[in-house]
C-alpha cells in the first residue's frame, strides 16, 4: 500500500495517533501514541511489557486513528498487522519522535524501549 500525499501529511505532522489493539478477552484497549512512518510501514514506540505491546504480541491487528492537529474534524484511519518488533534502534527512534512532537531529545528515564512496526492494510481519510 502506498499513502497519498495527504495522508503523509497527517503522518509526519505533529498529529498524534490513537492506536487500537485487542484484549485476551476480546474487548478494545485505545492507547494515544506518537506515530513515525519508514516509507509504508508505520512505526510506534513503546515500552517492552506495557498492554499495546503485549496485546499486539498475542494478537497483531490494529487500528489506528490520526486526528489533524489543524483541523481535527479530519483525520487518518488505519487498519494494519503488527509484521516485527525490535529494539534495535528504538532509543534513536524515541529521540527522533521526541523532537517531532516537543522539540527536543526524549527527557523521560524509561530507556528500554521497543519499535512497534505495522503493516497497513487500508488507510482512508475521514472528513
Amino acid at each position: 500500500m502506498v499513502f497519498d500525499e495527504e495522508a503523509i501529511e497527517i503522518l509526519e505532522g505533529k498529529n498524534f495517533a490513537y492506536l487500537a489493539t485487542s484484549m485476551a478477552d476480546g474487548s478494545p484497549h485505545v492507547a494515544p501514541v506518537w506515530i513515525d512512518r519508514s516509507g509504508d510501514t508505520i512505526l510506534i514506540n513503546t515500552v517492552p511489557g506495557r498492554l499495546k505491546q503485549k496485546n499486539v504480541t498475542r494478537d497483531p491487528r490494529v487500528t489506528i486513528s490520526i486526528t489533524q492537529q489543524k483541523n481535527p474534524y479530519r483525520h487518518l484511519f488505519i487498519k494494519g498487522r503488527v509484521i516485527e518488533q525490535t529494539k534495535d534502534g528504538a532509543l534513536d527512534h524515541i529521540n527522533r519522535l521526541s523532537r517531532k512532537y516537543l522539540g527536543k531529545d526524549y527527557p523521560w528515564n524509561d530507556r528500554n524501549r521497543i519499535i512497534i512496526k505495522i503493516a497497513p492494510e487500508s488507510a482512508k481519510i475521514l472528513d
